[in-house]
Parts: structure tokens; sequence; C-alpha cells
């Protein structure tokens, strides 16, 4: 079993700036993932052709179990709203969070985290950036109980908040949300934090080891694949770990082979 989780910056490229489907399709097939949690996932947004980023890379992967799980309603850094239901903005630009499996889903559950109530400094690179204070954005939590070859196994993607002491809050909210579904447990994405401060908070074992940010040569790992002690030995041994370069965004994919 392949896990993969990746920030897509909604598919834009850093060459050109552009974001092109064909392009979308290539980077996530060359994952071959058997799970993949994907993070800054737009759809219906303009700036990316109004296209269902999940969508097209449950398409590439030959995935038959997908889900996209909206954290807000609008663009983020411009004009957006919260999520008022599950069911909400339909016909308009919402952007967040994706899951993508080859394996069987037995049931799917949403959490919803709310954003920090301060604005934050946050450094944008660019000629238009530096240091600039931003307001944070709602986060949410997409979990999915598989029927895998190795029994059930719960896995969970999420991207939680920029703003340091938040995230933290948020990663020991996504545990005790977790602990609620069957072990063993995975938690896969971009949860803004170094390793160290991640496996302390969490109290999770983490499946890899990478560096994974910025894409071109990376010096931190905010993209992390993590498990539940809990039951921890129903899961197939850690295999390989990779970090491969991609067309696309400014994190690399991280991946896990298990088994």
């Amino acid at each position: 079993m392949r896990l993969a989780t990746f920030n897509l910056l909604h598919g834009r490229s850093l060459t050109d700036g552009l974001v092109d489907p064909h392009r979308l399709t290539t980077a996530v097939a060359a994952l071959d993932a058997d799970v993949l949690a994907l993070q800054e996932v737009d759809r219906d947004q303009s700036r990316s052709g109004n296209h269902d980023l999940t969508a097209i890379a449950a398409h590439a992967l030959h995935a038959p179990q997908h889900r996209f799980a909206a954290a807000l309603v609008g663009t983020p850094g411009e004009h957006f709203r919260p999520l008022r239901h599950d069911d909400d903005g339909h016909g308009e630009p919402r952007y967040g969070i994706g899951l993508i499996t080859r394996h069987p889903v037995r049931t799917w559950q949403v959490t919803r985290l709310k954003p920090a109530p301060v604005r934050s400094p946050v450094y944008i690179p660019g000629p238009d950036g530096g240091l600039l204070l931003l307001q944070d954005e709602p986060r949410v939590i997409l979990a999915a109980v598989l029927d895998t070859p190795h029994g059930d196994i719960t896995v969970a993607a999420t991207h939680l908040s920029f703003v340091p002491g938040w995230n933290a809050h948020q990663l020991r909210q996504t545990v005790r949300a977790l602990r609620a579904l069957p072990a063993p447990r995975i938690l896969l994405g971009d949860l803004n934090l170094p390793a160290t401060p991640t496996r302390l908070i969490s109290g999770w074992t983490p499946l890899a080891r990478r560096p994974t940010y910025p894409a071109t040569h990376p010096r931190i790992q905010l993209d992390h694949i993590l498990a539940d002690r809990h039951l921890r030995h129903r899961l197939p041994p850690v295999t390989a770990t990779a970090t491969p370069l991609s067309t696309i965004s400014d994190h690399r994919p991280l991946l896990v082979d298990l088994g």
C-alpha cells in the first residue's frame, strides 16, 4: 500500500504560474498512490479553470473512491466565508482538501476546525509579497474508514493553520476527533509544523522523516504521514519513503510504502 500527501498549490506550476489539468494529471499519476491526501485544492475556481481538481487527481490514479471537503466558499487571500454546512457553496468557488483511495470506503467523516481569532504575520515571496498580516482560514479534517487487505484502516487528510500555536491546538483537536474512528489510524497532510513538534504534540509515530518545503531545495518538513500508536502493529512495515520533485506546487509530495 502506497500512502501519499501533496499540497497542490491549486495545481499551479512555479515555472510559468499556470494551472494545466494535463500537467496535474501527469504529476498525480507519477505518485501511483493507493491513498492520496490533497491540500490547497480548488473546485470551481476561475484561477484553476473551474475544474474539480480532486476528481482530476482521482481519475489520474484510476481510483474509484474520492471526496472533496471544502474549508471555505470563495477564494483564499481574497473574499471568502466559512461553510455553513457540508452542502453549502454549490455553484460558487470553493477551496479545501481532498482524499482519494483505491480501496473501498466504509464511511466518511468531516470535522471542521475554526480559524485562529487573530491575524498572523506571514512572509509571502515575490515582488508584491513581504511580511503581511493575514487572516487565518477555516480548516477541515476529512477521514475515511477503508476496507483493505489488512483489515479496516482509518485514513484522514487535513491542512492545519499557518498561525503558530493555533496549528498545535488544531493538531490536538484532530487527534481527538480521529480517536472516535477505528484503529489503526493514519493522518496525512500539511500540518504547518516541523517534524519534532508534530510528533510531540500528536503523540503519533511519523512514518517518514524528510524535508518537503520549499520544493526546489527542501529544508523543513511541513507535510507528514503519521500513525497512531494504538494497534499500529496491524499495519504493514514501512519499506520505502520518497519526496519526488513535481512539476507543480511549492511543496514536494511525501510518499510512504507499507509492506
